[in-house]
Order: structure tokens, then C-alpha cells, then sequence
């Protein structure tokens, strides 16, 4: 059974976000795009803040998992919405209902939203860790799903993902490494 964290959308936990934001953005110039899992927002807000504030033309593209369709759903039509969710791997981006405060901020701030399977997702933490040796659960692993879902409309850009989260189960992480 699938546990839905939808962490609260805060001023402080978006000002704290933003710190690693700001760090991404000075250390890497010119990126075409990022990609960002989405869960509360409080991730791609910090991220569409600093974005703005540096006057960048880095494009965003959100990132949400197949089973937590809330985010896209409401980005396709441009309000919230209630969405199901059954994501087992994407727990971190398991969000029922938008805030209004970090959905305002999406649609008017991010180029799209992208959906990953859970297939797709086990496969992006696999590749983090046998290509970079280090342990991403499967919201932290959504953007690279998303940017190789992309991959052919990707090809000669700058492409930005950030690695985030190391909060997976042993049992679980040992199950996606063998497939």
C-alpha cells in the first residue's frame, strides 16, 4: 500500500530549498531546462524563484509520477485538481490536491509538466546508482526519468536534473536494483 507524503507547502521550507537552488544556478551557467519532481511545490517554486531573480532563461519542466496525477492534471487545465494516488516508488511526489499558493506559482512559472511510470522511475534510480555509485529514491530520480523520456528533444542542450533524496527502503531499493 502506497504512503502519500504530502509534506505542507511553507515560506521556510521554500526559502530553505532555495538555498541549494541558488547554488545549482551559480555553478552551472546557461542551462536550457531543468527538470523538477513536484510533490507540495515547495522544490519547483524555490526553484522558478531563483530562476526568475538570477533573470534566467532556463526553461522548467515539472515532474510527476504516473500515480500522483494531481500537479499535471491541474497544470493541463489550469486549476486544481484531485487525483488518486497509487505510486509506490514516486511516494515523495504523492500528492492528492495542489496548494493553491505552489499551483499558482506552476502555471505561471513552468513550461510543462511531465508524467513517469513507475517503470520509468526504477530505471532512473538504477542508473543513478550503477552510473554514480549513489542511492535517489524515486521522486529524487523522476527528473532524469522524465529527461530520458525526452531524450531526443534534449539532444545539444543544457539539460539540469537534481539528484534529491536518499529516503528508500532497503527491501525496496534492492527489488528496483534487480530488475
Amino acid at each position: 500500500m502506497p504512503r502519500p507524503l504530502c509534506r505542507r507547502y511553507h515560506r521556510d521550507i521554500l526559502k530553505g530549498v532555495a538555498t541549494y537552488w541558488l547554488e545549482f544556478f551559480s555553478a552551472v551557467a546557461d542551462l536550457d531546462v531543468v527538470y523538477v519532481p513536484i510533490g507540495q511545490g515547495s522544490g519547483i517554486c524555490s526553484c522558478c524563484a531563483v530562476r526568475n531573480g538570477l533573470n534566467l532563461k532556463t526553461k522548467v519542466v515539472g515532474v510527476v509520477a504516473e500515480g500522483a496525477p494531481a500537479c499535471a492534471l491541474s497544470f493541463e487545465v489550469g486549476h486544481k485538481v484531485a487525483a488518486p494516488v497509487t505510486t509506490l516508488l514516486g511516494d515523495g511526489m504523492a500528492c492528492r490536491v495542489p496548494e493553491d499558493a505552489s499551483l499558482e506559482v506552476v502555471l505561471g512559472n513552468v513550461e510543462r509538466v511531465v508524467q513517469v511510470s513507475e517503470e520509468e522511475m526504477r530505471r532512473a534510480m538504477k542508473a543513478y546508482f550503477t552510473d554514480t555509485h549513489n542511492v535517489v529514491e524515486g521522486a529524487g530520480a523522476a527528473g532524469l526519468a522524465a529527461a530520458l523520456k525526452d531524450r531526443h528533444a534534449l539532444e545539444g542542450k543544457c539539460v539540469g536534473l537534481v539528484a534529491t533524496g536518499a529516503n528508500v527502503d532497503h527491501e525496496m531499493f534492492a527489488r528496483v536494483l534487480l530488475n
